[in-house]
């Protein structure tokens, strides 16, 4: 027996993820591991940010850990479990198990110096390193990820991230984007295209002008006895919550509280995949075994 970590599983939460586990294959070496316990060492893991090598003692060694991880990630394991939680959620929350509408956006982080593979860098975010692509339900759920490369546009990566979205959820038939995804048989166009769904672009608010152009316009307007106030034509200061858009950045927000993911530390797309994955079923599960 240890003393418990803050991220470790509780009776209710095991009992909610303990089905979608891949059972015993029936031959070969018993198992001498509690699959609880792996799975407590991966979000001791995730949450903390620690290397797996660094992993306590207490714990399963740090092979065995690594060794179900990736495991998992290349069964798919991390993914259906994602899934078969995110449905009982829904279902908690009266909803439909499968979305009808969702989301879609990027985020930019950095890489460190481990290496791998598929890395470059986003002039516009001036990141070098990768960027995670996500589809959400309104909930803010992830129904599916994909890393690639920040070099990557958002317009190319959505083809990667949707391939195969329309058999994997049947009633997913609407999305929403914003302006990175505009362009002929790129983003909106060619979902609209490949997938026949219907597509919003939410967009910032655009200027009517240059601030400078506004002003001269005023002052030739005063000439002629008419006070204008230019500064109604130019969009509002500061944050603005956009339609559905916020939705989504509130899901990298959930991902970004796990210090693993601050910044992107694996060597191949596949890891980052699985840990969103992981990070979003252990977001779910508290939120099961709060109601």
């Amino acid at each position: 027996m240890r003393k418990p970590y803050p991220t470790d599983l509780s009776d209710a939460e095991w009992n909610y993820i303990e089905p979608h586990l891949p059972a015993p294959k029936g031959h070969g070496r018993p198992r001498i591991h509690d699959l609880r316990e792996i799975l407590n060492a991966v979000f001791y893991v995730l949450r903390s940010g620690c290397q797996w090598r660094l992993l306590p003692h207490d714990f399963p060694r740090w092979p065995t850990v690594y060794h179900y991880f990736r495991k998992w990630r290349i069964d798919g394991t991390w993914e259906r479990i994602n899934r078969a939680i995110r449905e009982r959620l829904r279902v908690r929350l009266k909803r439909d198990p499968q979305p009808s509408a969702g989301v879609v956006d990027s985020q930019s982080v950095k890489s460190t110096a481990v290496g791998g593979e598929d890395r470059g860098y986003d002039g516009g975010k001036k990141i070098k390193g990768r960027k995670r692509h996500i589809l959400v339900d309104t909930e803010g759920f992830v129904l599916k990820a994909k890393v690639h490369s920040a070099k990557v546009m958002d317009y190319e990566g959505i083809k990667t991230l949707l391939r195969g979205a329309d058999q994997a959820f049947p009633r997913l038939c609407h999305l929403w984007l914003d302006a990175g995804y505009r362009g002929e048989d790129k983003g909106k166009d060619w979902v609209q295209k490949t997938l026949g769904w219907s597509v919003d672009l939410v967009e910032r608010p655009r200027k009517a002008a240059p601030k400078e152009v506004l002003m001269a316009w005023a002052r030739e307007w005063a000439k002629e006895g008419l006070r204008i106030d230019w500064e109604k034509f130019m969009p509002p200061q500061g944050f603005q919550v956009l339609p559905r858009r916020w939705i989504v950045e509130r899901t990298f927000s959930w991902i970004d509280h796990n210090r693993r993911m601050s910044k992107d530390y694996e060597k191949l797309c596949a890891s980052g995949e699985a840990l969103v994955y992981a990070a979003m079923s252990r977001l779910m599960l508290r939120r099961l075994t709060r109601g």
